[in-house]
């Protein structure tokens, strides 16, 4: 039987695990009646950083119209058409305000680990699950998780996918809430985490053990 590998998981204060303990702001809020403008920016759950570039009223039957917004993906220029009764379902939120991303940086910088057993199919499954959610804050968990993990071992192939799907999700929302470019927001983002093991002083460090 293959055994399992340790891995290390961080406890956050934004995780659902804690969410009675999060600051209010901190947990994704029903948005039933959050109303969208022309060209805001939103985040849509699964997809990423997006733009209402309409808001369009289609007539189906006579006398029976319905609303949608129209909101581009700025990353694949994919138009997705979203009812406003459908919003917080899909998952479109609007861009994390100043204090959320306060919170972020904050969650970052957390080093509080809980060593446990897992496979990398299950943590997958679990980062998946969060990014899915489309909370900013289950997405930077996925992130700080994998770059500390980064700074321990030589990531996987999956797990260096993971990592840069999060990336990239966080560093272009914050960049746009922060009203600056994705490199800075980048740059700061890796200055947090030192950088990752090198290949050489992976193997370095294995040859060591071994004799």
């Amino acid at each position: 039987m293959r055994a399992q590998s340790k891995v290390s998981v961080r406890l956050s204060p934004y995780s659902r695990a804690s969410a009675a303990k999060a600051p209010k702001s901190a947990v994704n809020k029903p948005q039933d009646e959050v109303k969208f403008e022309l060209g805001q920016k939103v985040f849509y759950a699964g997809h990423g950083v997006g733009q209402v570039v309409s808001i369009e009223t289609r007539e189906f039957t006579p006398g029976v119209t319905k609303s949608y917004y129209v909101i581009r993906i700025l990353e694949t220029g994919v138009k997705a058409w979203i009812p406003p009764t459908e919003i917080s379902k899909v998952g479109v939120r609007p861009i994390a305000s100043s204090k959320e991303v306060e919170q972020v940086f904050s969650m970052l910088k957390q080093r509080k680990i809980v060593v446990e057993q897992t496979t990398w199919n299950r943590r997958h499954r679990e980062y998946m699950d969060k990014i899915k959610t489309g909370s900013i804050f289950e997405i930077a968990e996925v992130l700080r998780d994998l770059c500390i993990l980064r700074s321990e071992k030589i990531l996987s192939f999956g797990e260096r996918k993971m990592l840069e799907l999060a990336k990239g999700l966080l560093v272009k929302e914050l960049a746009i809430a922060e009203s600056t470019d994705e490199p800075t927001i980048e740059a700061q983002i890796e200055s947090l985490f030192g950088a990752p093991v090198s290949t050489t002083t992976s193997a370095a460090a294995t040859a060591a053990s071994a004799s």
